[in-house]
């Protein structure tokens, strides 16, 4: 019988030795959601896990069985060379696949019987994802959350960065949700985390953290696609909010700087969405612009127009407002604050 291990030992450091998990599902899946920190060698690639579930519920499961194990031989000289590599780095190789079945359990079966140090993630990726479901609104409990607000482009990323360079605890949302968090939020960053990836990113750095005061940026319920967790939404909201004031001109720099670099059909995709709020001849002369390479006019006139106007926090009450011209030196007079704070 194989050796079973639960996420809950892995998370709470109770496995000894260096371990690492083996993603066996497709690519496809493993692209989709995964575990932070593990990697992938599929025992199906994504047509054949296609083609095996459709044998499964159309055929017989005993033909999708036999589809299964054709497919997977097939591969194991392969598989096999990545994992002997890995079993002299490692003293513990977890394997999981999508609910701990016939994928996950077939290789360690297979690996211990030559001597290879395996063991099964008990329930797989779903196990795991009941765990982070039970776990993350505990852990976000002890959470006390400094929240930076400010007009956007105004640099709160750039000092969360500098913040953790300095050693201090952030949730930096934006980059668990690959997503910039306006209209413009997705351009140049590829494929934005699904709900399940950004909660599990948010569950890991919420782990990981060396205290309970964190930094994080003000945001909007959603972030792009995916939406922050009622519970965490409603701790920044009791945070303690610091307004982040920048001028225009820096506000404009650090925009061209994240937003323009080649990527022109992205930002002309995304300006169409704001048609029917700034109308259709303003649009075109954007695009017009882009095609000038006048990025700077664009997102200066974005900026008083449309980002300003609109932006929801404006109203908020601030316990502290801090000039940034330099992220370092902000996020410098930040943590003195924080540390004076502390002491009064």
């Amino acid at each position: 019988m194989f050796k079973v291990i639960k996420y809950e030992d892995i998370d709470n450091n109770k496995i000894d030795g260096k371990h690492i998990l083996i993603d066996v599902r497709s690519s496809w899946e493993f692209r989709t959601e995964n575990i932070p920190g593990s990697i992938n060698i599929p025992i199906f690639n994504d047509e054949e896990r296609k083609l095996i579930g459709t044998t499964y519920i159309e055929d017989s499961p005993e033909l999708a069985k036999k589809m299964g194990i054709k497919f997977a031989s097939e591969k194991l000289p392969a598989i096999y060379e990545q994992v002997a590599k890995l079993d002299k780095e490692y003293d513990k190789l977890i394997f999981f696949c999508a609910r701990g079945g016939f994928r996950s359990s077939s290789l360690v079966s297979l690996f211990m019987t030559i001597g290879v140090n395996s063991f099964k993630l008990d329930k797989g990726y779903k196990g795991y994802r009941k765990y982070i479901n039970e776990n993350l609104p505990k852990i976000i409990k002890d959470v006390k959350f400094v929240v930076l607000y400010g007009n956007t482009g105004a640099g709160k990323t750039d000092i969360l960065k500098s913040l953790k360079d300095r050693g201090m605890d952030i949730l930096d949302l934006e980059a668990c949700a690959n997503h910039r968090g306006s209209i413009l939020g997705s351009v140049g960053l590829g494929q934005q985390s699904t709900q399940k990836t950004f909660e599990s990113l948010v569950y890991k750095a919420l782990k990981d953290r060396k205290t309970d005061l964190v930094f994080v940026e003000g945001e909007s319920k959603k972030i792009g696609k995916v939406v922050i967790p009622e519970y965490i939404y409603e701790n920044m909201n009791n945070g303690i909010n610091i307004c982040i004031d920048t001028k225009l001109e820096l506000r404009i720099e650090n925009i061209l700087r994240d937003y323009v670099h080649g990527t022109d059909e992205e930002l002309i995709v995304a300006l169409n969405y704001l048609r029917q709020q700034l109308g259709h001849e303003k649009i075109d002369n954007y695009i017009h612009m882009i095609n000038q390479d006048q990025y700077g006019q664009i997102i200066g006139d974005l900026m008083i127009n449309y980002y300003d106007p609109h932006y929801e926090y404006k109203n908020r009450k601030y316990i502290k407002t801090f000039n940034n011209e330099n992220s370092i030196l902000t996020a410098d007079k930040i943590i003195k604050w924080t540390e004076d704070k502390k002491n009064t």
